[in-house]
């Protein structure tokens, strides 16, 4: 429980800067209207788009508090702050399926541009399957850079699992080739495939999603799902951005679940993704922040 509490007081300073973007706007709105009109709707879906959270979402979730004050009876502006809460959670509830790979033999392909963590989350994946005693072997299929073979080798000698690797220049799917028959002989559990970061259709994509690229993260994350069925997405380096309303964007309009989320360099950084706790921690107003 200690370290689940400890993960919430990170996010919620790892999210500081899209909270004051955001939710210090939202209060604003909140403590700034006397009543709920036009206006009111208006402020507030801009202030939504300006977090990120994409035009389309943000006009679902304003035609639903709408429905929701009309249907309450509600007439003061703060008394929408936490409906404004529930309905964005709502938006993002990650289906209990979303984590079936890790209880059955599984080949996971991580696939993202360079530069925005894929090899690191696969060696913190790998480390935490492993202290759930999952038999874990990962693939070293970005053979474009050396240094990416290096860094998943270190990867698994510190998490204690197996790698396959062949040297830079190597055909990365006979890597994988590789990789799958010995996961097969050794009875592993969960393959992890690191793969480099470009596709063969050049667009220039990516499935671990950098925060910090904010609605272009949207809009590459919909790129990809017309070249490929992505089943979940990673959202790394939150810690670093203002944009974190972007995981309410992608869950909400693209229906891929956001399932895990980076906001640091430690293993323990990278946790299941909670809408509960992430909206929550959208949502602190700064004097309740955690030390």
């Amino acid at each position: 429980m200690g370290e689940k509490k400890g993960f919430f007081s990170r996010l919620v300073s790892g999210l500081t800067k899209t909270r004051k973007n955001i939710a210090s706007g939202l209060d604003s709105i909140f403590h700034g209207f006397s009543k709920i009109d036009d206006d009111f709707y208006e402020e507030l879906e801009e202030i939504l788009i300006m977090g990120d959270l994409g035009v389309d979402t943000t006009m679902n979730i304003i035609e639903d508090l709408q429905e929701r004050v009309k249907e309450e009876h509600i007439k003061e502006p703060a008394e929408c702050r936490q409906l404004l809460i529930d309905i964005i959670k709502k938006q993002m509830e990650v289906d209990e399926t979303a984590y079936e790979y890790e209880n059955r033999t599984s080949v996971v392909l991580v696939i993202g541009v360079n530069g925005v963590g894929k090899t690191t989350t696969i060696g913190k994946l790998a480390a935490q399957l492993k202290s759930q005693n999952k038999k874990v072997i990962m693939a070293a299929a970005d053979t474009f850079r050396a240094a990416a073979i290096e860094q998943l080798t270190e990867w698994s000698n510190r998490a204690g699992v197996d790698i396959i690797a062949q040297q830079e220049g190597s055909d990365p799917a006979a890597v994988i080739y590789d990789a799958c028959q010995a996961a097969k002989s050794r009875h592993a559990d969960v393959l992890l495939c690191d793969t480099a970061g470009r596709l063969h259709n050049k667009k220039n994509l990516m499935n671990v999603l950098d925060g910090t690229t904010g609605q272009n993260a949207l809009v590459q994350a919909k790129q990809f799902k017309e070249v490929s069925d992505i089943s979940g997405i990673v959202l790394t380096k939150l810690d670093g951005t203002a944009k974190g309303g972007i995981a309410i964007a992608i869950q909400a309009e693209l229906g891929i679940p956001v399932k895990y989320i980076g906001i640091g360099e430690k293993i323990e950084d990278l946790q299941k993704f909670d809408a509960d706790s992430f909206v929550n921690a959208l949502f602190e107003k700064p004097a309740e922040d955690e030390e």
